[in-house]
């Protein structure tokens, strides 16, 4: 079954869905009904690009594959072709729409062209090759940090006669995570637009500089939205489940994982050392707020303040 009729279908213009695999890139256009298939490799890549450079492209969406896609959305930038990447679980959830329960390579590059064609997402330029540099990094150091918790966890669980070879790991740990950390100052030292945030984020007691990197390299939009919309982004917005006289408890969902997890480490160090935090979060504890709630809501308050001082290009002032 399909629910999506011809007639809402511009066929002026010209969606191309791709599905990203390890090896393959199964390409549709939707509104020529052409389908194409490439290895998703430099040679492949670089044949797919020369055949889409013949249609004049309203938008080619890609699904985001945990890096698979970064090659050919890479090309298609330099190009300045109209790629987008889309999460996989709205494409899912489009299709479950359509009617669509069937999942093959060529299916589901029709299906992403098919979302595009109907809910036309805008396409975004994307980041610089630094600001990717900066993200990777990022990335490495998430990873190594998930790493060391992991090996600090089974270190006291083992036998002492095993303490050394953990001792060992855990060093070897360190040694990169601190040379990931001198990397990322050096990268974001060179990126001079964002000298001012950088000031204006470090200016803030517990706010240090792993948290200022993150935000820096993962919120761009930080200075530029609303207190709602920078909330939602970082995942920080709680939403109503209410239905007739039931009314649900609101929880926080979605948005950017990694702001969130470097907000809520900095936020048990703020309500510390931050007036303002401590203050604010002591008070929602006193009404009877469970601590994860008042601390996720002291993380709210934090970026929010965050995006109006960047905002307004001034430094913390406790008041």
């Amino acid at each position: 079954m399909n629910t999506t009729t011809a007639a809402h279908i511009d066929r002026s213009e010209r969606n191309v869905g791709i599905d990203i695999g390890k090896s393959t890139l199964d390409v549709c256009i939707f509104e020529l009904d052409v389908y194409l298939q490439y290895p998703n490799a430099t040679e492949g890549i670089r044949e797919l690009i020369k055949k889409l450079s013949r249609y004049k492209l309203t938008r080619i969406l890609v699904e985001a594959t945990g890096g698979y896609e970064r090659g050919l959305v890479e090309a298609c930038a330099e190009r300045e072709l109209p790629v987008i990447i889309v999460q996989p679980t709205q494409v899912r959830q489009f299709g479950k729409a359509q009617g669509v329960f069937v999942k093959t390579d060529k299916i589901d590059s029709r299906l992403i062209a098919q979302f595009g064609a109907i809910l036309k997402p805008e396409p975004r330029p994307l980041n610089s090759k630094k600001v990717r540099y900066i993200r990777d990094l990022l990335s490495r150091k998430r990873q190594l940090n998930e790493i060391r918790t992991q090996e600090l966890n089974r270190q006291h669980k083992a036998p002492s006669i095993l303490t050394a070879t953990h001792k060992r790991l855990l060093k070897v740990l360190d040694k990169e995570i601190e040379s990931i950390n001198k990397l990322l100052a050096e990268v974001v030292s060179e990126v001079t637009e964002w000298q001012r945030t950088y000031e204006i984020l470090s200016s803030v007691p517990g706010v240090g500089d792993g948290v200022t990197f993150t935000l820096l390299g993962e919120l761009p939009e930080l200075g530029q939205l609303s207190p709602r919309k920078i909330a939602a982004l970082c995942g920080l917005a709680p939403y109503n489940r209410d239905s007739g006289i039931m009314k649900g408890r609101r929880r926080i969902k979605g948005g950017r994982a990694p702001i969130r997890t470097v907000l809520y480490m900095a936020m048990l160090s703020a309500i510390q050392c931050n007036p303002i935090m401590k203050k604010f979060y002591k008070k929602l504890v006193q009404q009877g707020k469970h601590k994860k709630v008042a601390l996720t809501a002291c993380m709210r308050k934090m970026v929010t303040i965050l995006n109006a001082m960047v905002r307004d290009n001034c430094e913390w002032q406790a008041k």
